[in-house]
């Protein structure tokens, strides 16, 4: 469908439902780890070279190559590895993805664990990954996959405390309203392997890391918790984390003494930018947020809509983004059909006990703002294909969706205020659901303008 032809086509025959999520679907395989390894690896011909992202690293003939790696997409960025890399070299290593995540690998190990809350394969994984560090030899390449959810993927638990602690302040966080970056950093101190300390027990081997980034700013100490990455922040920043969202009388007395240890120096830190036994380990930033985006801007185009790219660092509590982003579309006085597009990651403070994730608390919150305005359709979805502790990516939400909610005497508002939202949409229609992606790299909300908005 050409532009002019959408731009004159009556409203009636657009089907902005299948739109929106063929849009959100062409972003997401932008930044499947099939395109993006194949993108960024390559075997020279006739040579021990293995080239990453333009560097090239030469394997003498006596060494190996090691394949390790966390995070959702970590078992379908390996698998591509394996198909590039076998037949040149042995292999062999260990992956951890979420469960439900998994796919089959030939050579590397792969172990499904816990997210977003870690559990017994998250601790066993860490063991056995700084267990490989130690055998890796000096003229060894270890290249290991990082992607969002590995700092529950791999987990371990301090002395004189539980996998039980450590799960129970994991989930005080995730519902503190706390944002990525200041749940990593207490994450980090609370590890052995996280913060660059999986990079301290590789080094002096060379080590590549290809990420797939899932934090606003594409920060690489923050994502996953940056096992190979050196970290600035330390035991002090934790403690300001958890005084901040009054976790200090939440957390177990045997973890707030650990970090009340590291503290006081009587726990090392984390390696910080600098730190000798970082000088061999390379980062390479391959997927992000914004890849995604301009593909979904491409199909928005392709579909007939103007494509508007707002931002790709969109933060902050999902309510106040939905105004923002519902706001936006109502003052947009540009071309029609427009299709605006923003990416990042938002927080919910949860106080209710209902289902749902950040996506579809957003999403019901947005429909709850242009309830009265059809020319609008809007979506949220995570680009992981889950939201949460649900089996929705995330959902979509127009102004018949609330109508409908109403017939069947449905309160969205109170739906929205006891964090509810999957069981809303479960009821009134609009789940998105799309199974696990094998990618991640945050969110992606796109809102849909077919007319002028004419408020009913």
């Amino acid at each position: 469908m050409s532009y002019l032809t959408a731009f004159f086509m009556p409203v009636n025959m657009i089907n902005t439902t299948a739109d929106i999520k063929d849009i959100f679907l062409q972003g997401v395989a932008a930044v499947h780890p099939q395109r993006l390894i194949r993108k960024n690896v390559q075997v020279i011909p006739a040579t021990r070279v293995i080239n990453i992202s333009g560097d090239s690293y030469a394997i003498p003939a006596h060494a190996g190559v090691w394949i390790m790696g966390a995070g959702k997409a970590a078992a379908a960025m390996a698998q591509e590895l394996e198909n590039i890399l076998a037949g040149h070299f042995p292999l062999q290593g260990l992956v951890v993805t979420k469960y439900g995540h998994a796919l089959p690998l030939q050579q590397v190990e792969l172990v499904e664990a816990g997210h977003p809350v870690p559990d017994e394969q998250s601790v066993a994984a860490s063991v056995k990954l700084l267990e490989m560090a130690a055998k890796v030899q000096p003229s060894d390449l270890v290249i290991f996959l990082l992607s969002g959810g590995a700092s529950a993927l791999l987990a371990d638990v301090p002395v004189h405390s539980s996998l039980t602690e450590v799960q129970q302040l994991f989930e005080a966080l995730l519902k503190s309203g706390a944002d990525i970056r200041e749940m990593n950093t207490v994450r980090k101190h609370l590890s052995g392997i996280k913060g660059g300390q999986l990079a301290k027990n590789i080094y002096p081997a060379t080590l590549c890391t290809i990420v797939l980034s899932d934090v606003v700013g594409d920060d690489l100490s923050v994502i996953g918790s940056g096992p190979t990455v050196a970290d600035p922040s330390t035991f002090a920043d934790t403690m300001e984390v958890l005084r901040k969202y009054h976790l200090t009388e939440k957390i177990s007395t045997p973890l707030l003494q650990h970090i009340e240890n590291g503290v006081a120096g009587r726990i090392p830190e984390t390696p910080k930018p600098g730190d000798s036994s970082l000088l061999h380990t390379h980062n390479y930033l391959t997927g992000t947020n914004r890849i995604a985006l301009e593909a979904a801007a491409e199909k928005a185009r392709e579909l007939g809509y103007h494509p508007i790219l707002l931002s790709d660092r969109v933060t902050g509590e999902v309510h106040a983004v939905a105004d923002r982003l519902v706001q936006t579309a109502l003052e947009y006085n540009g071309p029609l059909p427009a299709c605006l597009l923003a990416g990042g990651e938002t927080t919910v403070q949860v106080t209710g006990n209902g289902l749902g994730g950040r996506n579809q608390q957003l999403a019901l919150a947005a429909g709850i703002a242009l309830a009265h305005y059809p020319s609008l359709t809007f979506l949220s979805g995570g680009t992981d294909g889950s939201d949460g502790p649900t089996n929705a990516a995330g959902a979509i939400v127009d102004a018949s969706t609330i109508k409908n909610a109403e017939k069947m005497q449905l309160d969205p508002n109170s739906f929205l205020q006891q964090n509810d939202a999957w069981h809303f949409f479960s009821k009134a229609g609009g789940l998105m659901i799309t199974g696990p992606t094998q990618t991640n790299v945050m969110d992606l909300m796109i809102m849909l303008i077919t007319t002028g908005n004419l408020k009913i």
